[in-house]
Order: C-alpha cells, then sequence, then structure tokens
C-alpha cells in the first residue's frame, strides 16, 4: 500500500484489483478500510458454494458488513438506553434521599 500525503492518494488492492483512492481522511484511515473491504470480500468468496461474480461477491461483502453496522448499532442503542435507565435510577435516589 503506497500513499500520497500531498494530495492525500492511498493506492490500495481490493479482492486483487488495484485503486487510488482519494480523500479527506488520515491515508493509514484508508488503507484499513481498504484492507477490511478486501478481507470481508474474500470471506464471502471462501464460504460461497461456487465461484460468483466480483459483483455479486462485492455486494454480499456489503450485506454483511451492513449487518456487522447495524448489530453494532443496536448493541450501542441498548447499552444507552440501559445507561439511561441507570442514571434515572441514580437521579431517582438521589431525590429520595435528599427529601427526606
Amino acid at each position: 500500500m503506497h500513499s500520497d500525503s500531498s494530495n492525500n492518494q492511498v493506492q490500495v488492492t481490493i479482492f486483487g484489483k488495484s485503486y487510488t483512492v482519494k480523500g479527506m481522511a488520515d491515508p493509514s484511515y484508508i488503507t484499513n478500510v481498504a484492507n477490511y473491504v478486501d478481507k470481508k470480500m474474500h470471506e464471502v468468496e471462501e464460504n460461497l458454494p461456487n465461484v460468483q461474480s466480483e459483483s455479486r461477491t462485492a455486494i454480499l461483502a456489503a450485506m454483511t458488513v451492513t449487518d456487522e453496522l447495524f448489530g453494532l448499532r443496536r448493541k450501542h442503542e441498548k447499552q444507552l438506553s440501559q445507561f439511561e435507565d441507570r442514571i434515572q435510577s441514580l437521579s431517582d435516589l438521589i431525590d429520595e434521599s435528599l427529601s427526606t
């Protein structure tokens, strides 16, 4: 992986093809994202019963990553809700102790 920080271009390889990615993000972040996409595409390919087109593999990998994202969002929302419940319970206890 090669990066040119003067114009923030990063050369990445995804599923055997090279791409030049331009962006505002740190080059190492862009490289990490590309590596993750590459990894997911290879995982999808390995789990398919027969060879699929690159576009089908990419779509299935995108769905896998999106499923991971949605799962993390649900977990995050659940944790936020639990924290809010705890804060409310503590606030109620404080109010109760101050009123006595």
